[in-house]
């Protein structure tokens, strides 16, 4: 059974930090690229961060560059996502993912193309 599990969400002060783990067991995690999207009440869900298999190939979009940065450790089946610099506009749950991936340095940030989701983790920043 696939279970995908993130933690260290909470509330945090606008320009905080908060760093975010996400265990995943039951599947080759090393087959997998990685990632972290965001949904805010009323929003759509967005990719916040996507990792190849091999951790070498990363995305970020414009909004959260050079605050944020994605990291995995193979032999944890851990994927972490350090956030810095906080904002307000942040705030939104943070789910996990998992996609099977044929290529080490391959990514896919789209939410439709995820295999496995965690259940979330809320992020609040205070202004």
């Amino acid at each position: 059974q696939v279970q995908v599990v993130e933690s260290g969400g909470g509330l945090v002060q606008a320009g905080g930090s908060l760093r975010l783990s996400c265990t995943a067991s039951g599947l080759p995690f090393n087959d997998y690229s990685m990632g972290w999207f965001r949904q805010a009440p009323g929003k759509e869900r967005e990719a916040v961060s996507c990792i190849s298999r091999s951790g070498l190939s990363t995305y970020y979009p414009n909004s959260v560059k050079g605050r944020f940065s994605i990291s995995r450790d193979n032999t944890k089946n851990t994927l972490y996502l350090q956030m810095s610099s906080l904002k307000p506009e942040d705030t939104a749950m943070y789910y996990c993912a998992a996609r099977k991936s044929s290529t080490l340095g391959g990514i896919s940030c789209r939410s439709d193309a995820v295999d496995y989701w965690g259940q979330g983790t809320q992020v609040t920043v205070s202004s």
